[in-house]
């Protein structure tokens, strides 16, 4: 078992490398991610917000396509791989940060955000709870997280975190582990978020969305 601080390092390696490719047509398993683009934008079609989080942002293509619809409102984008930030800092959007952090310890003031999306992000974090908790504190009343990551049936969960992920970190990928409805569930109820959406949906996907 790793500790926390090795499977960030693994995250850090790894997305370091894949920094060059994340928007291109040679993404690899980094170009599914795309597939849940429309997902978040459809939650957030119904949210009235004007500042927003992206945890785990990566490049920051979530982020883009979102300014590239409304660049009215305030964009925050956070990554805990320096590379991420610096190629989406490069994309110079008007209105929107970027910042290296930990999503485990989100470093903003209390209630800064009406709505935090996290996208194929979470299964890289060894202490989900603390995100939750984070979440929660940095979430203004009434605020949205809208979640979006992996989950299976039983049988088929306990093979992605017992023998699926553990081969990938061998290979230098930083994934933790993916959790049931039943565990997502739990980990809102401890942090105090009220759930308003969680399903499993097509392709072993999550979709979760939880208010402050």
């Amino acid at each position: 078992m790793k500790t926390a601080e090795q499977y960030k390092k693994l995250t850090i390696s790894e997305f370091t490398k894949a920094a060059e490719v994340y928007e291109t047509d040679h993404a690899g398993i980094y170009e599914m991610c795309k597939e849940d683009y429309p997902y978040i934008e459809e939650e957030l079609s119904h949210i009235n917000y004007q500042d927003l989080l992206d945890c785990g942002c990566g490049t920051g293509p979530m982020i883009s396509l979102l300014h590239e619809k409304d660049s009215s409102k305030h964009y925050v984008g956070l990554d805990l791989t320096p590379r991420m930030i610096e190629v989406a800092r490069s994309k110079k959007l008007a209105g929107t940060e970027w910042i290296v952090g930990d999503c485990e310890n989100l470093p903003f003031d209390d209630e800064s955000f009406d709505v935090i999306i996290c996208t194929n992000s979470f299964h890289h974090y060894p202490n989900p709870q603390k995100f939750f908790d984070s979440v929660k504190r940095v979430l203004r009343p009434d605020g949205r997280l809208v979640l979006q990551d992996y989950t299976a049936p039983k049988a088929i969960l306990w093979l992605m975190n017992h023998t699926e992920m553990p081969l990938a970190n061998l290979i230098g990928h930083g994934d933790v582990g993916a959790y049931s409805l039943i565990q997502m569930q739990e980990f809102c109820n401890k942090s105090g978020l009220q759930i308003e959406k969680l399903e499993a949906a097509k392709k072993f996907r999550m979709h979760l969305v939880a208010r402050k």
